[in-house]
């Protein structure tokens, strides 16, 4: 037997050596107490584990990952449990480690002077949303999730969400961070530094790296000034073509000033005025697409106005059929329902296979076309419900069962589906999966989507850092 195989304690000295770092009370074993770390949102996953683990302190999360290493262990890292493919969750056989670091959540510095904020892991988007508002500052990274989500799951998922198109990705929120190896050792690079070329850029290593190369237990992230003036619009349109048309224009015009831009189909609006059918509808007519446009600026006056003559030029050279502007909190709050009820309100309508992909901005009204054509060749009937970030090309391509239909014979046909959609992906150079990462989903379906040589490079890089296979084992690769 290999001698990396060989396990020097029995569980119950190992369980004893846990609590010897973290404290007893913090290992928890019994199955009715580890349930919720152990299944996903979307309830596709269930594992099992040894023990939850929860450290305090990234020194903690340290002395855990050489414990494990040394012994033989794996280890599951975890945030908020709100990842889609699989990432966070254990296998079925029991014995992995879940590493919750849900205790590590503390602010650790705002420094207003280099617009940074400092913070733990284990902290969710939502406070750290909070902790930049109280010093007048915006952290953009905005996600549908993140009153649960942790900024540690965010940048090991590289997320997305709905300020990609202003401000980046995770990953281009990041300055520096801190990072547990798998055999203990603590790389620092809290730097607040904008610039640093000294070597190669770790940083980017671990953001979208899911637990597979390291365990990032705080971070150093951007900080911008908090917008003056917030302009929201919601906009019937008669295609995804005109859609895009007014992104192109919106962009023309505005230029920086365009944070968002959502894109619906009809049918979404009607699932989650279903759903809840209290909601007042944005617009009084119907619509085939509609587009939730939202404009920051610095300066206090004067977006308003130029929302509103982009609107009418859009109006006038026949881009949009109709929009309204939100004139308050509440309605603008109201517009943004429409788009963050619609995963949810397709529950209802039965199951749904989903897809989050990516093309370029351009050819998101031919793959969209070819896609609703190809959703019609494979399963007659079925019902596609595309929404997602049309300005960054990030389509959330799900399909709802048709109507009546037996809800176990369609999600049956999931990898048939899959296969023709990712088809027309790749046919376009895209992404098969632009925002929620790898996981266990869709693991299997790399080889067949990434280039053969970056595969290799992505192995050689986890045998280097994670040579036993401690961190998150069967994920991404």
């Amino acid at each position: 037997m290999s001698a990396n195989l060989i396990r020097l304690q029995q569980p119950t000295d190992f369980l004893a050596s846990l609590r010897d770092i973290v404290g007893a009370s913090h290992v928890i074993t019994a199955p009715a107490d580890m349930a919720a770390y152990l299944q996903e949102p979307r309830d596709l996953w269930h594992g099992r584990a040894l023990c939850v683990v929860k450290p305090a302190n990234t020194r903690e999360v340290a002395a855990l990952a050489a414990l494990c290493n040394r012994e033989g262990r794996k280890i599951v890292p975890q945030g908020g449990n709100t990842g889609l493919v699989g990432g966070q969750i254990p296998d079925a056989s029991g014995e992995q480690i879940v590493l919750s670091l849900n205790r590590l959540n503390r602010v650790r510095e705002i420094d207003l002077g280099s617009n940074t904020i400092t913070v733990e892991a284990g902290l969710t988007l939502a406070a750290v949303q909070a902790a930049a508002s109280a010093q007048d500052r915006l952290f953009p990274l905005s996600l549908a999730s993140e009153g649960s989500c942790t900024i540690g799951g965010n940048l090991a998922t590289n997320a997305g969400g709905t300020a990609v198109l202003a401000y980046g990705n995770a990953r281009d929120l990041v300055i520096g961070i801190e990072v547990v190896l798998a055999d203990g050792r603590i790389l620092n690079g809290l730097s607040k530094l904008r610039k640093d070329n000294t070597g190669y850029d770790l940083r980017n290593l671990f953001i979208g790296s899911e637990g597979t190369l390291g365990i990032i237990t705080a971070a150093v992230l951007k900080l911008f000034p908090r917008p003056r003036a917030t302009e929201t619009a919601f906009v019937g349109l008669a295609s995804p073509s005109r859609c895009l048309d007014l992104l192109t224009l919106t962009q023309a015009r505005l230029g920086g000033a365009l944070k968002t831009f959502e894109f619906m189909p009809a049918i979404g609006l009607d699932m989650v005025a279903s759903a809840h059918p209290g909601l007042h509808r944005p617009l009084p007519g119907s619509h085939a697409w509609y587009v939730l446009l939202e404009l920051t600026s610095a300066a206090e006056t004067g977006l308003g106005d130029k929302l509103l003559a982009l609107l009418q030029e859009a109006a006038e050279s026949g881009v949009a059929e109709d929009a309204a502007i939100a004139t308050s909190l509440a309605q603008r709050g109201v517009f943004w329902q429409w788009r963050e009820w619609l995963p949810d309100a397709q529950q209802p309508a039965g199951a749904s296979i989903k897809h989050d992909v990516a093309v370029p901005v351009a050819d998101v009204p031919g793959f969209l076309d070819a896609a609703m054509q190809t959703v019609q060749q494979v399963i007659p009937g079925a019902r596609p419900v595309p929404f997602g970030h049309l300005g960054d090309g990030n389509i959330h391509f799900n399909v709802s069962q048709p109507l009546g239909a037996d809800r176990d014979a369609f999600l049956a046909r999931w990898e048939e589906l899959n296969a023709a959609i990712h088809a027309l992906v790749a046919a376009r150079h895209g992404s098969i999966s632009a925002e929620h990462g790898v996981g266990v989903l869709k693991r299997d379906l790399l080889p067949g989507f990434k280039d053969p040589v970056a595969l290799e490079v992505m192995r050689t890089l986890k045998q280097t850092f994670d040579p036993r296979g401690t961190l998150n084992p069967g994920k991404v690769l």
